[in-house]
């Protein structure tokens, strides 16, 4: 008999399915990692993550628009500045189980 996680896979339409794919698509650079490693830790700004990463703000931005485009980040203004931040926990919970996968092998 098939688990209750298993029985919602089965729930899954093709529209989801490519939302999923896109998901880890965005996940697909290192850059993004990254970034989304940074944004665990605390909110950022553009000009912080690139000194952090050693990146152009030019590039960090590009990432993050598609960071935001796949709902993995949202944004927040305070003043002059937009600090980027994680959209949700699950987000959180992807990037440790997939670190925690790699670790272990």
């Amino acid at each position: 008999m098939p688990s209750e996680k298993a029985r919602s896979f089965e729930k899954l339409k093709e529209n989801d399915l490519y939302f999923l794919t896109e998901f880890f698509k965005a996940l697909g650079t290192p850059t993004r990692v990254r970034i989304l490693l940074v944004l665990m830790e605390q909110d950022a700004c553009v000009s912080d993550l690139a000194d952090r990463l050693g990146l152009t703000q030019s590039a960090v931005s590009h990432q993050l628009s598609l960071l935001k485009a796949n709902k993995l980040v949202r944004q927040r203004r305070d003043g002059k500045m937009i600090f980027y931040t994680l959209v949700d926990d699950h987000v959180r919970m992807v990037i440790e189980k997939g670190t925690e996968h790699v670790l272990l092998r």
